[in-house]
């Protein structure tokens, strides 16, 4: 791994990435305040912010210094693979300069890709034309995480579990699922996913984590409040 790379690691290892995004539907759907949701996550000790679009990403970029795990979510027709899942969103991401990619790494013959590629035959022709980017990869059980790894990944994320078919109905945040494979897999591991409460990030650091990812517990206040107002009625 070539210097870079390594300190871009270096900067987010032990720490709370936390992710900015807000989708179409959903009140603070806006770059500006993704843009400022992020500063603030910077002025709170955040070491990396999770973002998705070149549009959000961009403006991110000019109030944060921090590293950036860039996505792009993308639907094609009924495909259920939607993070990062052709080429297309890969080159757009690079071009923006993002520290860190990531997309989806869940079993492809469980769920076909859009482009019709094995996650190998995807993975195989992104990693040739992009030797020298840091790729993480979203999967969503340990046998995804253990592959992802295996065929060159830089880190494993546990953000699909409990999001696919298959395990669906996982209570997250699934802290085993993150002690396996930090135990086993040879590669950082981010942990993500279901982390509402600071002792459930203590805990899924000292699982041997690398890093931990949090977004609707800190930046979706509609989601926030759901839940206090769940625990009301």
């Amino acid at each position: 791994m070539n210097q870079s790379n390594q300190a871009i690691l270096n900067r987010i290892k032990g720490g709370l990435v936390v992710s900015c995004q807000a989708l179409k539907e959903e009140p603070l759907y806006s770059s500006y305040i993704m843009s400022r949701m992020a500063y603030a996550a910077m002025l709170g000790g955040a070491v990396g912010i999770r973002a998705n679009t070149i549009a959000d990403i961009t403006e991110i970029k000019k109030t944060v210094s921090l590293p950036i795990i860039g996505i792009i979510k993308e639907v094609y027709g009924d495909c259920d693979v939607y993070i990062t899942p052709t080429m297309k969103e890969v080159d757009a991401l690079v071009e923006c300069g993002v520290s860190i990619i990531a997309a989806d790494a869940t079993d492809s013959d469980k769920r076909p890709r859009p482009d019709g590629k094995s996650l190998d035959e995807f993975f195989g022709e992104v990693r040739e034309k992009y030797p020298d980017q840091l790729f993480m990869a979203d999967c969503s059980n340990y046998e995804e995480g253990m592959h992802a790894a295996e065929i060159g990944f830089d880190l494993i994320g546990t953000t699909m579990n409990g999001y696919t078919a298959y395990t669906k109905g996982t209570e997250l945040p699934n802290i085993e699922l993150m002690r396996q494979l930090a135990r086993d897999c040879g590669k950082p591991v981010i942990a993500e996913g279901g982390i509402w409460l600071p002792d459930q990030l203590k805990e899924a650091l000292d699982a041997g984590v690398h890093a931990a990812v949090i977004g609707g517990a800190i930046t979706r206040p509609m989601e926030i409040t759901k839940r206090f107002v769940a625990a009301i009625q």
